[in-house]
């Protein structure tokens, strides 16, 4: 198992190096967002470990650009900061996992092997439903060839409806999925965030595409 870490710090990049290889992993590592983003775009990885504060590219700038170019590589973000936003930013631009510093090595490899065996699924570069559709790479929304401006969160909710399109997604996969595990906000979050999308990317074009099912849920259907 091939795996990238960058992390500026090398007293830590080194101990991650050596914890790695001793668990069977192969480590390639890097010191600058600059230098893991072609690495990581030039070799095929079976993880990113990626550090948020890197000097050339911060880890954000990376993480973004990776998804762009369609780098679909699971990536575990490592960083000091422990805000709930910048956890909410990592995932909203595609990160897979996150860890706070300081950690523990071995919830760092259980999570590294947990994402290893999830593996990295080919994602579309456009999801649609119906006349709706979301280009992750572009961070772009239409209806029927009109713009929709998202805030970032709105836009990381439609996503994940779209992805499971015409399925039930729990609220509770939406929560870790969107927001985060430990999320403790007002439980109704989710109900107010699914009735800003409905006002901008439903009610404009008089469509009813994403549907409340009670007790289980929501979903998104091209039948409006």
């Amino acid at each position: 198992m091939r795996v990238l870490v960058v992390e500026d710090e090398e007293n830590l990049a080194t101990v991650l190096r050596r914890g790695l290889g001793g668990e069977g992993f192969v480590v390639d590592v890097c010191h600058d967002g600059k230098e893991g983003l072609w690495a990581a775009t030039d070799n095929a990885y079976d993880a990113i470990i990626l550090d948020i504060m890197l000097p050339g590219l911060n880890g954000y700038k990376v993480l973004e650009e990776l998804r762009r170019r369609e780098v679909w590589t699971p990536i575990l973000m490592l960083t000091a900061k422990d805000g709930e936003y910048d956890q909410a930013d990592a995932f909203e631009l595609g990160a897979d996992d996150y860890l706070t510093k300081p950690f523990s090595f071995v919830v760092l490899v259980a999570r590294l092997r947990a994402l290893i065996r999830r593996g990295a699924p080919e994602r579309p570069s456009v999801y649609r439903v119906g006349d709706l559709t979301l280009d992750p790479a572009r961070r772009r929304v239409d209806r029927d060839g009109t713009p929709i401006k998202l805030t970032a969160k709105e836009f990381a909710l439609l996503e994940h409806l779209m992805m499971h399109a015409e399925d039930v997604v729990a609220k509770t996969d939406i929560l870790q999925a969107v927001w985060d595990p430990a999320f403790d906000g007002a439980p109704n979050i989710i109900e107010v965030y699914i009735g800003y999308l409905r006002r901008k990317v439903d009610v404009p074009f008089g469509r009813h595409s994403i549907q409340t099912v009670r007790g289980a849920g929501y979903r998104i259907t091209a039948v409006s």
